[in-house]
């Protein structure tokens, strides 16, 4: 029987709708998105949608054309009666701004939030947000899937003989201290001060990192400039081996540079933000399998709380 669910995507996350849609079980629909001379951006659904589950794969990274152009997806998706329109967004930009932290600044990530409702969403479905109270913003629901569930299988695989979690900031504690329970290991913490966006002022780490196998985990990495700081730091501190984890590569400005100039022996990422270039040092798994579970799970109506660590921490204890 067919399914009443349809996949499309964005021009910029093309590559990881193909791998979802086949995961799902779907052939990914066909979209038409062509820019005007002008810069403006045109989309047009190539087959009907009406009374459909329409899921609309779009990351939001840089540049901004990807936010318009999952803005007219939704719009389009509406006016063409679709019966849902679910934002899949993997990686959600603005994220960064999620607070009015000092006068005469924008909240952009609650903005962004504003125009996906205004636009027609039904649900998001998204990935490791900076800060997970921007679930919050919106007034529809958002599932917020969790990069551990990628993460802790191939951690398990490099059997590390003093395995210790390090969180390269204190806003990073709480999500490292749900993996370091997981493996029932120690965890620390890289305390940073910054004079300005980007910039480290100082950095200080709170806990023992001396003989230990370190595996930092963050969810953005941009410049590079926290994880590689923060490992060369341990590294001085006595750490036997640093890893770094980080859920959505950036990489800006000279973050490849200090990456392959780093004591770091990998980075691993998922594929939410397509890599700009490869490196040796740097090793991408895919969230395709995640995603496509959990957007089945959405059009069932089924819950998705198998796909948290904290779910599997609570059947361990029973």
């Amino acid at each position: 029987m067919e399914s009443n669910a349809k996949i499309f995507s964005g021009r910029g996350s093309q590559y990881l709708a193909e791998k979802i849609a086949k995961k799902f079980g779907e052939p990914l629909g066909k979209v038409k998105i062509q820019p005007f001379s002008d810069g403006e951006i045109g989309v047009e659904f190539e087959e009907s949608i009406r009374g459909r589950s329409v899921f609309l794969v779009q990351s939001t990274f840089a540049p901004t054309e990807n936010i318009m152009e999952l803005l007219l997806m939704i719009d389009a998706a509406k006016r063409a009666s679709a019966n849902k329109v679910i934002a899949v967004i993997p990686y959600y930009g603005y994220a960064r701004q999620d607070r009015k932290d000092k006068p005469r600044v924008a909240i952009g990530s609650k903005l962004v939030a504003n125009m996906l409702v205004a636009a027609g969403a039904d649900r998001v479905i998204t990935m490791d947000l900076h800060a997970p109270q921007i679930q919050g913003y919106f007034d529809i629901p958002v599932d917020h899937l969790d990069s551990s569930a990628i993460f802790i299988p191939y951690i398990e695989s490099l059997n590390l003989a003093n395995l210790t979690f390090a969180a390269p900031d204190v806003g990073s504690a709480n999500r490292i201290r749900e993996v370091a329970s997981f493996f029932e290991c120690d965890m620390v913490i890289c305390d940073k001060h910054r004079k300005r966006a980007n910039e480290i002022a100082s950095m200080v780490v709170i806990g023992d990192v001396k003989d230990r196998d370190i595996v930092l985990i963050d969810d953005i990495c941009d410049t590079g400039g926290t994880l590689t700081k923060s490992a060369a730091l341990m590294m001085e501190k006595g750490a036997r081996s640093i890893r770094a984890f980080c859920t959505h590569p950036v990489l800006s400005g000279n973050a490849y540079e200090n990456i392959e100039k780093s004591v770091l022996l990998e980075l691993v990422v998922c594929d939410t933000i397509p890599l700009k270039k490869q490196s040796n040092k740097i090793k991408v798994l895919s969230t395709d399998e995640l995603f496509a579970v959990a957007l089945r799970n959405a059009y069932e109506n089924k819950s998705i709380n198998s796909l948290f660590i904290r779910s599997r921490l609570k059947s361990d204890k029973k």
